[in-house]
């Protein structure tokens, strides 16, 4: 795997750092801006908000911009956003900096998944994304525990001042050792546009949403769930946090070359041991030892669906696969919030701390039914697979990825059987 990806790793674990932390800090902030828990929890709104409308229309304004360009444009807002958090003079400042830090997010993916596709000779692609959201999953055994303790003991505003650093060593870690990838000349807004109305490409963004909010109707609520229902202190939820951390790497891990030997089979797999997995939960959570090993399963069959899904609208929207990339993240982060609205609905309701649990698998079932729904109607089993090795500029690469051998035209292959 070229070291490139460790520049895209990096700037994954910043991101997924300050994406998360503020979910540990709610109280803190509450505190010192003089505001209640649920009125700062606006805050984790604000983020998800500048994810899902700074997708697809960063994305969209730099279509033209050649690929390393645009990630260090994203990364440089990425740290103004969260320089802006740290200085906030006040709760509707910080608002504003949440949403500005959260606007490059899902372009940085979408980008990113491309061009680290683009640096693989074919046939690893699915590997080189899951090495660049590796990062993501990371940031939660280490990032995410590390900074709310910092801003627990130092401030929050010094959370995100730590943040804005690593978006500056990830800015010079993209600048060093990520290669000049050009755009092609058809390449346009239209043109990514064209890509979304792709029937698959919409299949693919509706199974993401449903499937991967069953991971967050339970996420969003595992602190309170470790206090409530396992029986752990206080003090554990720090663990319990890392050990969803855990089962994210590992997931990611797993997926990677499981999308590569064949991706519906993978993404299949994944949903329904998703919706295992919800089942039994509530069924384990009051056997300590046993509930830790069920959180550190939920974690890595939950994120065992993303790279497959990334792929799958990669490889779908054909030779413009960056804006549909992006807007896979709006995607899970309509999920995320769909998922903590419904689990939160459920608990409300008065039906135990576990029930967003079961509301989970349904969600998971639903994500299902919609992949199926899109295999049995994908007539055409031809996929410009070549097209997503040269991804970030939609031309082709006949050479197997290697960022030097570009290739003008653009070769058709017909999909591996387990696609």
């Amino acid at each position: 795997m070229p070291l490139a990806l460790l520049a895209l790793a990096v700037s994954a674990f910043g991101i997924g750092t300050t994406e998360f932390v503020m979910m540990g800090l709610l109280p803190n902030v509450a505190d010192d801006l003089g505001t209640s828990v649920p009125t700062a929890g606006y805050l984790v709104s604000a983020y998800a908000i500048g994810v899902v409308l700074g997708a697809p229309l960063l994305t969209a304004l730099g279509s033209r911009v050649p690929r390393k360009r645009m990630l260090l444009l994203l990364m440089a807002l990425f740290v103004v956003g969260n320089a802006a958090s740290a200085l906030a003079p006040g709760f509707g400042w910080l608002v504003a900096g949440r949403l500005i830090a959260g606007l490059p997010h899902g372009a940085f993916f979408g980008v990113g998944a491309v061009v680290a596709a683009r640096l693989v000779p074919e046939g690893r692609q699915a590997r080189a994304v899951a090495r660049m959201f590796l990062g993501l999953t990371v940031a939660n055994i280490v990032g995410v525990p590390a900074a709310t303790l910092l801003g627990q003991h130092l401030g929050w505003r010094a959370t995100f001042l730590v943040v804005a650093v690593i978006g500056l060593v990830a800015l010079a870690a993209l600048s060093r050792l990520i290669p000049r990838i050009p755009v092609a000349e058809h390449q346009d807004v239209r043109h990514e546009l064209r890509a979304l109305r792709d029937r698959q490409v919409i299949l693919g963004l509706l199974t993401a949403v449903f499937g991967f909010a069953g991971v967050f109707a339970v996420y969003s609520y595992l602190s309170s769930m470790t206090t409530e229902a396992m029986g752990f202190g206080e003090s554990s939820v720090t663990l319990v946090l890392a050990l969803f951390g855990i089962g994210m790497t590992l997931g990611a891990l797993t997926a990677g070359p499981l999308t590569d030997r064949a991706l519906r089979p993978t993404l299949f797999g994944a949903l329904g041991a998703l919706t295992v997995v919800l089942l039994r939960f509530p069924l384990t959570v009051h056997v300590k030892w046993l509930a830790l090993v069920m959180v550190v399963l939920l974690g890595a069959v939950g994120f065992m669906t993303t790279t497959p899904l990334q792929m799958l609208v990669m490889r779908k929207a054909k030779d413009a696969p960056t804006l549909a990339s992006a807007s896979n993240h709006s995607a899970f982060n309509l999920a995320n919030a769909g998922g903590a609205w419904l689990g939160g609905a459920a608990i409300s309701a008065g039906w135990g701390w576990t029930s967003p649990a079961p509301v989970g698998a349904a969600l998971a079932v639903a994500g299902l039914a919609i992949a199926v729904t899109a295999t049995l109607l994908d007539r055409d089993r031809v996929t410009p697979s070549r097209v997503v090795a040269g991804g970030p500029d939609g031309t082709a690469d006949a050479g197997g990825g290697a960022p030097e051998a570009h290739a003008a035209g653009r070769q058709t292959v017909r999909s591996a059987p387990g696609e």
